[in-house]
């Protein structure tokens, strides 16, 4: 896949420069560029984004997370620290129309770059500040990661088996979620301007982004006297719905809760006596009797192999699929017929799969034009092509290590 084989994506008219590290704000910007926007991502000469060593795997001494986060973005080096690089910063954001940026509340200002500084020099410009606590309030100081947010917006203390200390998702949820709600408040705020040609700040905070989540957990506490505990992998009261064996060890989730899906559970277990035994005939008697009903379906399971259970189940029309792992992901045909994994070329690894686009538009999809570029790559083309300096100045300027 190249560039030029990329659907171009709506954002193509914006261009967003990206201030930050790690996950919380560059995901946002990778989100912005899947969709078409120019984004340039200013890094720390020498070093850049700690994400570039970021990683479990890393084949030929490189992240394999970088590229994923990074994707579709420009790489330009830029001493924030220093009063040369806060001034060619100020330069490319005047021609900006979004900036993004995660770090701890009031270091953009030190830097001169405070949100009404920039918009003095540009007026309509949205700035995107993703933070632990927020831009406001007596934590918004405070260091935060994504681990604290997921701890205070709630999603910890309900993740896990309810015999162990909470349990983290596996990914970095708070992170991604801060992100994905500072893009939605981009492109509100996009939109708004479109009508008045303000800019405005988009806070957005990681325990908020995670207690955004949280369903009806607060109202159930509050006036039902409900606090939610960890429940493992079932929904309490909810029956069946549950993880169940197979012969080959293969984990399979089934979902009939539903009266009139359960009928059809138990057609094709050729247990049609179930549907009418009063321990299991309504939503509320299955719920009460839960334990004893998983016991009874995982002994069913059992004996088929994972494919056999599912085509079993897929035509009697009960919702069931495997717990996938990237393994299963490669090898599925739906994946493969709506391209949720794409391929890329990569100058180390050949070539890197990762995840598509998403949400799909039928015009104008987007799509991922290249991976995580290498350290300072569009130097030239932004600090040449977009302000306009001569060799001679960038060779100053990285000679004195301010790009």
């Amino acid at each position: 896949m190249t560039e030029e084989t990329v659907s171009a994506g709506p954002l193509t008219d914006l261009r967003v420069v990206e201030m930050g590290q790690l996950l919380a704000g560059p995901f946002c910007g990778q989100l912005l560029a899947d969709f078409g926007a120019e984004v340039i991502k200013l890094e720390s000469p020498g070093s850049g984004d700690p994400m570039r060593q970021w990683g479990r795997e890393k084949p030929h001494g490189k992240s394999l997370w970088w590229p994923v986060v990074a994707r579709g973005k420009k790489s330009v080096t830029c001493n924030l620290r220093t009063p040369e690089g806060q001034d060619l910063a100020r330069q490319i954001i005047a021609k900006a129309d979004v900036v993004v940026e995660n770090f701890r509340p009031g270091t953009l200002e030190r830097w001169g770059l405070g949100v009404d500084q920039l918009q003095e020099i540009n007026p309509g410009l949205i700035v995107a500040r993703v933070s632990g606590y927020g831009q406001t309030g007596p934590y918004s100081a405070r260091a935060g990661f994504g681990s604290i947010g997921e701890a205070m917006g709630g999603i910890r203390y309900i993740t896990g088996d309810p015999g162990s200390v909470p349990s983290r998702a596996g990914i970095s949820l708070g992170d991604s979620l801060a992100a994905v709600f500072a893009t939605v408040g981009v492109l509100a705020a996009l939109h708004h301007r479109e009508k008045t040609g303000r800019g405005q700040l988009v806070d957005s905070a990681i325990y908020e982004a995670v207690l955004a989540m949280m369903e009806s957990l607060l109202p159930e506490w509050a006036i039902g006297g409900y606090q939610r505990e960890r429940t493992g992998s079932v929904l309490p009261n909810i029956a069946p719905s549950n993880v169940y064996p197979t012969k080959s060890d293969d984990m399979i989730l089934v979902a009939a809760n539903q009266d009139s899906v359960f009928g059809r559970l138990a057609t094709a277990m050729k247990r049609t006596e179930l549907i009418d035994d009063p321990r299991y005939r309504d939503h509320a008697s299955r719920g009460a009797n839960m334990t004893e009903l998983d016991d009874l379906i995982a002994d069913w399971t059992r004996s088929y192999e994972a494919g056999e259970l599912l085509d079993l189940l897929h035509e009697a029309g009960v919702p069931a699929g495997k717990i996938y792992t990237a393994s299963d992901m490669f090898n599925d045909p739906h994946f493969a017929a709506r391209d949720a994994i794409v391929k890329l070329a990569h100058p180390d690894f050949g070539e890197i799969p990762m995840h598509g686009v998403f949400p799909k538009l039928s015009e104008t999809p987007g799509g991922v034009r290249h991976p995580g570029p290498a350290l300072g790559q569009h130097n030239h083309a932004i600090y040449g092509g977009l302000l306009g300096l001569t060799e001679a100045e960038q060779t100053a300027f990285t000679e004195r290590g301010v790009i």
